[in-house]
C-alpha cells in the first residue's frame, strides 16, 4: 500500500527544494495537535502569509487553531530572520554614526532646524528616515510622542535621531540636551532604544554615544 511521505522525510530523501510551499510550513510546524492537523495549520498559515507577506504578526498567527504560544515564536522568529539575512534589501544597516551621515546630507545646508529620525529594525537595518519638525533658525521643538508614534508604526528596535544647526555651531544647546534626555527616558519605556542624537552642520558633525550593533 502506497504509504504518503511527510514533509521532513520527503525533505531529507529528496532535499528543500522539492517541496511545496505547503509542505515547507508543514515540516517548520512539525506535528498538530486536537485542535487542527499539521496540514490543516499550515493551510491557514499559508493564506496568511499571501496576504501579509514576511510582515506577518504574531497575534494573527497565534489566532489560528493549533497553534501554540511555542510554534508561533518559532515561526515568527524564522520569518524575521529570513527577511533580515535572506531577503535582498536596498535598506542600508547602520553599523556607525559614518553610516548614519551619509543619511543626513540632505540637511545640513537648510536655513532652518530640520528633526529628523531613522527608524532601525533588530538588524539596525533602516526602515524609515522622517522629518519629525522643522523649526526656526535657532530653535527646534521636538515632543518625544512625535518620535516614537511612528517608530512604534515601523516596530523599530531603535532610532538614531538627528538635527542641523544652520548657525553652523556643534555645540550642543541646552534644549538639545534636554530633547536627549527625554528621548532616551522615552525609549526605555517603549523598549525602543535611542541609539544616537547626531548634530550636523555644512562642515563638520558631533554625535553621542552611538552604540552600533
Amino acid at each position: 500500500m502506497f504509504t504518503k511521505q511527510l514533509p521532513r522525510e520527503k525533505l531529507k530523501a529528496k532535499g528543500v527544494e522539492s517541496l511545496s510551499d505547503l509542505e515547507l510550513l508543514h515540516a517548520l510546524i512539525g506535528s498538530g495537535n486536537k485542535q487542527a492537523s499539521a496540514e490543516d495549520i499550515a493551510k491557514k498559515v499559508l493564506k496568511l502569509l499571501k496576504t501579509d507577506g514576511a510582515n506577518i504578526s504574531y497575534g494573527k498567527l497565534y489566532a489560528i487553531n493549533g497553534m501554540g504560544n511555542a510554534k508561533t515564536a518559532e515561526l515568527v522568529a524564522s520569518f524575521e530572520l529570513a527577511k533580515r539575512y535572506l531577503i535582498k534589501s536596498e535598506q542600508p544597516v547602520i553599523k556607525s554614526t559614518e553610516d548614519a551621515l551619509k543619511l543626513l546630507d540632505d540637511i545640513r545646508n537648510k536655513q532652518q532646524e530640520y528633526f529628523v529620525c531613522l527608524t532601525l529594525d533588530g538588524a539596525n537595518r533602516l526602515i524609515n528616515k522622517r522629518t519629525i519638525t522643522i523649526g526656526t533658525l535657532t530653535a527646534s521643538l521636538v515632543h518625544p510622542r512625535e518620535v516614537f508614534a511612528p517608530a512604534i508604526e515601523d516596530r523599530a528596535a531603535s532610532i538614531i535621531v538627528a538635527h542641523n544647526h544652520p548657525s553652523g555651531s556643534l555645540q550642543a544647546s541646552e534644549a538639545d540636551k534636554q530633547v536627549t534626555k527625554q528621548l532616551t527616558e522615552a525609549g526605555e519605556l517603549l523598549g525602543i532604544k535611542l541609539l544616537d542624537h547626531i548634530i550636523v552642520t555644512k562642515t563638520g558633525y558631533k554625535a553621542g554615544d552611538f552604540d552600533g550593533i
